[in-house]
C-alpha cells in the first residue's frame, strides 16, 4: 500500500499537498481500494468556502457512494475535470492524475490537526 510521506491525512481517508496556501486533495490509496472501481466523481463545490470536514463531493464505485470531506477550510479552486471522462484514475494514481480539488487554505492552523504519514498507517492499521 502506497503512503507517501511528504502528505498529510485525515481519519477520512483523504490526502492533502500543501504548496503555500494551497491545496491538493484526494483520497487514499487505502481508501480507493476499499472503494474499489471508481465509476464517478462529483464535486459540485468549486468556487465555494467551506468549513473542515464539510461534504465537498462524492465519489462513486459500482456498489456504493461515499462522501468526500474537505480536510481544511478554504475556498474549493478547481476540480480534476479530468475525472469527468476518466474517473479510474483515481484507482490508478490516486496520489496523482486522480487529485480532486485544490483548495485555498483560510486556516494554516488546522494543518496541525492532520496525520502524518506514520499517524495514518497506524490508523487503517497498515
Amino acid at each position: 500500500m502506497n503512503i507517501p510521506s511528504e502528505l498529510k491525512y485525515t481519519k477520512d481517508h483523504e490526502w492533502i499537498k500543501i504548496d503555500g496556501d494551497i491545496a491538493t486533495v484526494g483520497i487514499t490509496d487505502f481508501a480507493q481500494g476499499e472503494l474499489g472501481d471508481i465509476v464517478y466523481v462529483e464535486v459540485e463545490t468549486v468556487g465555494e468556502e467551506l468549513e473542515q470536514e464539510e461534504v465537498f463531493g462524492t465519489v462513486e464505485a459500482v456498489k456504493t457512494v461515499s462522501d468526500l470531506f474537505l480536510p481544511l477550510t478554504g475556498e474549493i479552486t478547481e476540480f480534476n475535470e479530468t475525472l469527468e471522462s476518466d474517473p479510474e484514475l483515481v484507482n490508478t494514481d490516486p496520489y496523482g492524475d486522480g487529485w480532486m480539488v485544490k483548495i485555498k487554505i483560510a486556516d494554516a492552523s488546522q494543518v496541525d490537526e492532520l496525520l502524518s504519514a506514520d499517524g495514518y498507517k497506524e490508523l487503517i492499521g497498515a
